[in-house]
C-alpha cells in the first residue's frame, strides 16, 4: 500500500489547483483522474463552449475543431502544474480507514479530498434519450434547422446563443417564470428581451411533459397544454453529482439530492480526513467556486459571500453579491445605482449600447453588497464588483474616490457605484 500525505480524487479545476499547491507545501500528494486532466470544465463545459461562444458565425465544424485545439492545449498546461504530483489513471472508490483503490492499487493518506466534480441531468420524463444532454451537442458532428432547449438557466442560454449564432432556429423553454431563475430579475427580463431581438424564442412558465419520436416537445403551458416541432432536442436542466464509489462505506453522507455532505467552514464531510470540494457537494457548481473551496479546504480565508456568476450569452451578464429581491426579502434597507450602457463613450465607439449596470449598497454605511450586469464585458468588470464587495469598499470609494481610465466600459460600473446613495 502505498502512503501520501494527500490524495484527490478529480482533476477538474478544483481538485488539479488543491492537488498542485499541496504538493508546493512539501506535502506527498497524488490525485486520481479516470479521464482526462482538467474535468469537466476543461473538456466538455467551460472551455469549449466559450471557444464555440467566440466563434461566431463560423461553420460548426471549424469552430468545433477550434475547441478541441484549445483543449488539448490547455491539458498539457494542467500536466505541466501537476509536475510535483503522481497522477493515477484510474478509477477511484474509497475504502475505510483513509484508503482509497485505485486500479489496482491501494493508496493510504492523511487526508482524502473528492473533487470528482457533477454530469448532465435529464428530466424523469417519457422520450428524455431522446434529447442530447451538452456533453452530448458538443460531441455533434452538424448543428440541423431547429433546435428546442429545455432549460433556461445558464447552459441552456449560452448554448442557445452558441446555436443561434450558426444559424439555427432556437426555441429555449423555461419551467419558471423568467429565465435565469436565480438571476437578479431585472438583469434576467433585459437579458431575455436582449437575445429575442436576436432571434431566439422563449417559453417560460412551461412543463416538459415528454419528447417524441420526431423530437417534438409536450409541455404545460401558461395557456394549457402545447407542443414545439424540432430538429435536435436539447436538455440543459442542471447537473448532478459524480460520486465515487465506496463513499457510504467510508462513512461519507450524501444529501437528499445526492449530493456530498459537507461543513460549510472547512470542506470536511462526514467522515474525519475526508473533504469534498466542487460540484460534488452542491454548494456552487462553478469552476472558480471548486477552486475557492479547496483554498477553504486548505484553511485559507476566502470571501465565498463575493461569489462571481457569468452568462457568456451575446451580450454578455454577470452578478456577484446580493440580488434586490433577497435583500428586501430581508428587510436590509439599501440603495440602488444605476447606469446605461448607452451612456458610455467607449461602449458607444464600439456600437455595444445595450445593457446597464446595477449596484446595490447597504443604505447607512454604503457598502457595495450586490452588482449585476448585463452587457459588453460584464465577464470582465464583474471581477473588480467582486473584489470591491470581498474587500468592504463602499460605494462612494469606487464611484468617487477611485479613478477608472477612460474611455473604458468599467465606467458603467464605477458610474453606478456613484448613483448608490
Amino acid at each position: 500500500m502505498k502512503k501520501y500525505d494527500a490524495i484527490v480524487i478529480g482533476a477538474g479545476p478544483g481538485g488539479y489547483e488543491l492537488a498542485a499547491a499541496l504538493a508546493a507545501a512539501g506535502k506527498r500528494t497524488a490525485i486520481i483522474e479516470r479521464d482526462e486532466p482538467g474535468g469537466t470544465c476543461l473538456n466538455r463545459g467551460c472551455i469549449p463552449t466559450k471557444a464555440l461562444c467566440s466563434s461566431g458565425t463560423a461553420p460548426w465544424g471549424e469552430s468545433a475543431s477550434r475547441a478541441n485545439a484549445v483543449i488539448a492545449e490547455l491539458r498539457e498546461s494542467v500536466r505541466a502544474v501537476l509536475k510535483d504530483v503522481d497522477y493515477i489513471k484510474a478509477n477511484a472508490k474509497l475504502k475505510p480507514g483513509l484508503t482509497v483503490s485505485a486500479g489496482a492499487d491501494e493508496l493510504t493518506a492523511d487526508s482524502i479530498y473528492i473533487a470528482t466534480g457533477s454530469e448532465p441531468s435529464r428530466l424523469d420524463i417519457p422520450g428524455a434519450e431522446l434529447a442530447l444532454d451538452s456533453t452530448q451537442l458538443l460531441a455533434s458532428e452538424e448543428i440541423p434547422g431547429r433546435v428546442a432547449i429545455i432549460g433556461g438557466g445558464v447552459i441552456g442560454l449560452e448554448f442557445a446563443c452558441i446555436l443561434a449564432d450558426k444559424g439555427a432556429e432556437v426555441t429555449v423553454i423555461e419551467y419558471c417564470k423568467e429565465i435565469l431563475p436565480t438571476a437578479d430579475k431585472e438583469i434576467a427580463k433585459r437579458l431575455q428581451s436582449l437575445l429575442k431581438r436576436r432571434g431566439i424564442t422563449f417559453v417560460t412558465g412551461a412543463a416538459v411533459k415528454a419528447v417524441k419520436a420526431g423530437y417534438t416537445v409536450e409541455y404545460e403551458g401558461k395557456k394549457g397544454p402545447a407542443a414545439i416541432e424540432a430538429d435536435m432536442v436539447v436538455m440543459a436542466v442542471g447537473r448532478k453529482a459524480v460520486v465515487p464509489e465506496g463513499c457510504l462505506e467510508a462513512g461519507v453522507e450524501l444529501d437528499a439530492k445526492g449530493f456530498i455532505k459537507t461543513d460549510a467552514a472547512t470542506m470536511e464531510t462526514t467522515a474525519k480526513g475526508i473533504y469534498a470540494i466542487g460540484d460534488c457537494n452542491g454548494r456552487c457548481l462553478l469552476a472558480h467556486a471548486a477552486s475557492a473551496q479547496g483554498r477553504v479546504a486548505r484553511g485559507l480565508q476566502v470571501a465565498m459571500e463575493a461569489m462571481p456568476s457569468v452568462v457568456f450569452t451575446h451580450p454578455p451578464c454577470a452578478w456577484t453579491g446580493r440580488t434586490e429581491e433577497g435583500l428586501a426579502a430581508e428587510g436590509i434597507d439599501y440603495a440602488c445605482g444605476k447606469t446605461m450602457y448607452a451612456g458610455n463613450g467607449k461602449a458607444m465607439a464600439d456600437d455595444t449600447p445595450e445593457g446597464f449596470v446595477k449596484v446595490l449598497s447597504e443604505r447607512a454605511s454604503g457598502r457595495i453588497l450586490g452588482v449585476h450586469i448585463v452587457g459588453a464585458a460584464a465577464d470582465s468588470i464583474i471581477g473588480e464588483a467582486t473584489l470591491a464587495i470581498a474587500a468592504g469598499l463602499d460605494a462612494t470609494t469606487v464611484g468617487t474616490r477611485v479613478i477608472h481610465p477612460h474611455p473604458t466600459l468599467c465606467e458603467v460600473f464605477s458610474s453606478a457605484c456613484a448613483k448608490c446613495r
